[in-house]
């Protein structure tokens, strides 16, 4: 039997695998995985960490560190960020990073939840007072409550907030009366202050300096505790992924508006122009990626309704003489559904609103396209047809033999069968009166 070579040399390879001790950069080295949020804290945040956290716990990771620059966000993202973080079976540590970032609202309650915080110099931490701005007060601010509800409601939202953050901040060994003027007062401190008052751990000027300090701490986790060793552990980048960028730049408001918007006008000019299937198409794309951006942006229906309601009223304001009441009124109807389609109670208004620099150009572009486009729809309509057996009553015509009941004529380089009230004789020019069951009914020419 003869013997394959490249058998035995598989054997010896596999022998001195097994022998050979591990390279300290194989996946057994302890690793540290950095995440990097910078933006709203909104569902795509909560995706980004939540999956990274269970990733590491099966990796068995020694840390994990969120660098974060944030405005801050949604108040039910911070929650599900928060109880992964409190639920994670390894330490998470936020980083405020890179100088000049922020940790506000929302963004506080996450830097205190951690089991190690951290600020680069030139940063700042705090302002977390949650902002009702979906009732009350103007509609273009709205931060002040005008009525004994609303003011009520705003005293149970900060109530909650002040118990979660003074809970998370005891449990993290942190201090309690600053967390709580952050969120009654929106006070606001620098990275210094904040070591001083014992809101963070440190002050780091890069990750190395971190992680030089994260070594040797004890953190509190569910299991009991855990003593990082964190001095050969080996650094691993866990960046957002090109799928969740597109979803975070989408999920912005202005662009999830324009996406709605020019979705409308793509069915639209299909709906006036079957077949013509590109318009169609691309309103179907953008009508599909502003609908997905809204299963993570806070989505009010009350304003997505006002806005159909508004194309609805331009459309009918061509067909209907109401002297502009319809277009008056959807004007209105598209300004305040726009103002409306976020439901931003809770955050910060720059956070989720759509900008006035956007609404009003898309307002004025909509209400000239329904008019020029519908205007000239109507205009169209009401031309005579030029093409189709419609088209060739009126025109003129030659005789090709003498017509009385029956004969001959050419119209249009065609032959038709034709009938005449009176006698006209072959050679004489006709004009062509109806159609009926393809044979025309025509009469002499006079010029």
């Amino acid at each position: 039997m003869k013997r394959n070579p490249f058998l035995g040399i598989l054997l010896v390879f596999a022998l001195v695998t097994a022998i050979l001790p591990a390279d300290e950069n194989s996946p057994s080295q302890t690793e540290i995985w950095v995440l990097e949020l910078d933006g709203v804290i909104n569902p795509v945040a909560v995706s980004y960490i939540s999956e990274n956290i269970q990733k590491g716990e099966k990796a068995a990771i020694e840390c994990l560190i969120l660098k974060m620059d944030t405005p801050g966000g949604l108040m039910t993202s911070m929650r599900d960020i928060i109880k992964d973080i409190m639920n994670a079976e390894f330490p998470v540590v936020v980083y405020i990073s890179p100088r000049g970032a922020q940790s506000a609202s929302a963004g506080v309650f996450i830097t205190v939840a951690a089991h190690f915080a951290a600020m680069a110099p030139g940063t700042n931490i705090g302002a977390a007072h949650p902002v009702n701005i979906g009732g009350g007060g103007s509609p273009f601010g709205g931060e002040k409550p005008d009525s004994l509800q609303t003011k009520t409601m705003m005293e149970k939202i900060t109530n909650d907030a002040v118990a979660q953050i003074r809970s998370l901040a005891h449990e993290r060994g942190r201090n309690e009366e600053w967390v709580e003027e952050a969120v009654r007062k929106s006070v606001s401190v620098t990275e210094n202050e904040a070591l001083e008052l014992g809101i963070i751990d440190l002050i780091a000027a890069n990750e190395t300096e971190l992680i030089e300090y994260l070594d040797g701490k004890t953190a509190k986790l569910p299991s009991g505790e855990k003593v990082l060793s964190t001095h050969n552990a080996r650094i691993v980048k866990r960046p957002l992924g090109f799928h969740r960028k597109i979803l975070n730049v989408i999920s912005d408001t202005n662009v999830a508006y324009l996406l709605l918007i020019l979705g409308f006008y793509g069915l639209f000019f299909e709906i006036r122009s079957p077949g013509a299937i590109f318009p169609g198409v691309l309103g179907g794309i953008f009508l599909v990626l502003a609908f997905f951006a809204f299963q993570v942006l806070p989505i009010n229906y009350a304003g997505l309704a006002l806005i159909i309601i508004a194309i609805i009223l331009f459309v009918l304001e061509i067909s209907i003489t109401s002297y502009g009441l319809l277009t008056i009124g959807g004007i209105i109807s598209m300004i305040l559904g726009s103002m409306m389609l976020f439901d931003v109670t809770g955050v910060p208004r720059e956070l989720y609103s759509v900008s006035l620099s956007v609404i009003i150009p898309v307002v004025i572009f909509t209400i000239l396209f329904f008019v020029i486009a519908l205007s000239f729809a109507a205009k169209a309509h009401k031309n005579r047809p030029t093409t189709g057996l419609e088209g060739i009553v009126g025109e003129i015509g030659e005789a090709l033999t003498e017509i009385g009941d029956s004969g001959s004529v050419e119209v249009h380089g065609e032959i038709w069968k034709a009938s005449a009230p009176e006698t006209i004789k072959k050679g004489t020019k006709i004009i062509v009166k109806s159609l009926d069951h393809m044979v025309l009914t025509v009469e002499e020419y006079k010029s």
